[in-house]
């Protein structure tokens, strides 16, 4: 069976969905080619009845978040890619009486409006967040974060769709964050609670305001980049090195494949200059990368892993 058609997978359950599907809108960089299905699911139980089946009939499930550390390659993506658009996976929910100690925001719901809004209503502990698009579900899955802290440090539980489509609940106790990972077992996340606090708006809006000028100051936040593209490496002797320094050092930065980049501003960001003499592509972004990789290797013996997730047919999501 194929998903090239409406089929058993997905025709008679509360989807949308679109056949040949470009991806590239769907992304901070723009580029790449089609999914063979982009689904989008009205409801938690359609989303995962489809888990269910793609895993059972072998069909590779993709889930795409704000796009905001995928490339996709020129050939496009074989099975499903699913985006959690619908208005039950944007949601956000409040405490209703009292103080507001807990909130539970779904998968597709956005961490920078999220922030912003915890900020407008005084509530602190997510402000770490500041400047990091991403979907909630995204972060959760690479426990993303910068100097500040990460999304795991407000996280009191999360609930995550199986591969066999059951909703399992983990509480904090149960998962495991570290640098741009997280010990959750493969799936989907539905929703997370988180740990929050209220505080003074004012105060609120001025950490978010700091911590997004801090960022804006030190990173290239207008380049057609998806942020960082590789993990701090950590050395020999236990310390984590800056990638971008490295980079840097090994004089990488301005360095250019076709119309993919190293910003001049911050070595570990990855940007393309687009122009119509030099169309964007995602395989120029993948030999600058080995390019990088290689270039530091060679100086210092150090191992860049990408921050940034490619998509590409055959390969397992």
């Amino acid at each position: 069976m194929t998903v090239a058609s409406p089929s058993s997978l997905y025709s008679d359950l509360d989807v949308d969905w679109q056949l040949d599907a470009p991806l590239a809108p769907h992304t901070w960089y723009g580029v790449g080619g089609r999914a063979d299905v982009l689904i989008h699911p009205k409801s938690i139980e359609a989303l995962a009845t489809l888990a269910r089946r793609c895993h059972r009939d072998g069909v590779p499930l993709r889930v795409l978040g704000s796009g905001a550390n995928l490339l996709v390659d020129d050939e496009g993506v074989d099975g499903v890619v699913v985006k959690l658009d619908a208005p039950c996976f944007r949601a956000v929910e409040w405490n209703a009486d009292g103080r507001v100690e807990r909130m539970r925001a779904f998968g597709g719901a956005s961490m920078e409006k999220l922030v912003q809004e915890c900020a407008r209503r005084g509530i602190r502990g997510l402000e770490q967040m500041s400047g990091i698009p991403a979907s909630v579900g995204g972060a959760i899955r690479m426990n993303a974060g910068g100097k500040f802290g990460a999304v795991g440090d407000a996280v009191d539980a999360v609930a995550v769709i199986g591969t066999d489509g059951e909703l399992r609940v983990y509480p904090r106790e149960e998962i495991r964050f570290g640098y741009r990972h997280t010990s959750l077992p493969a799936g989907i996340v539905a929703w997370v609670v988180f740990r929050v606090a209220e505080d003074d708006p004012v105060a609120c809006r001025q950490r978010v305001l700091e911590i997004f000028a801090y960022k804006k100051s030190t990173q290239p936040m207008g380049a057609a980049s998806a942020g960082c593209m590789f993990r701090n490496p950590t050395l020999a002797d236990g310390r984590v090195e800056s990638a971008g320094r490295l980079i840097d050092q090994a004089g990488m930065k301005g360095t250019r494949v076709g119309a993919a980049v190293v910003s001049p501003q911050h070595g570990n960001f990855l940007a393309f200059e687009k122009d119509a003499n030099t169309p964007a592509r995602t395989d120029d972004m993948r030999r600058l990368v080995e390019t990088v990789q290689s270039a530091v290797r060679a100086k210092f013996g150090v191992e860049l892993e990408t921050e940034v997730v490619f998509w590409r047919r055959g390969d397992q999501p």
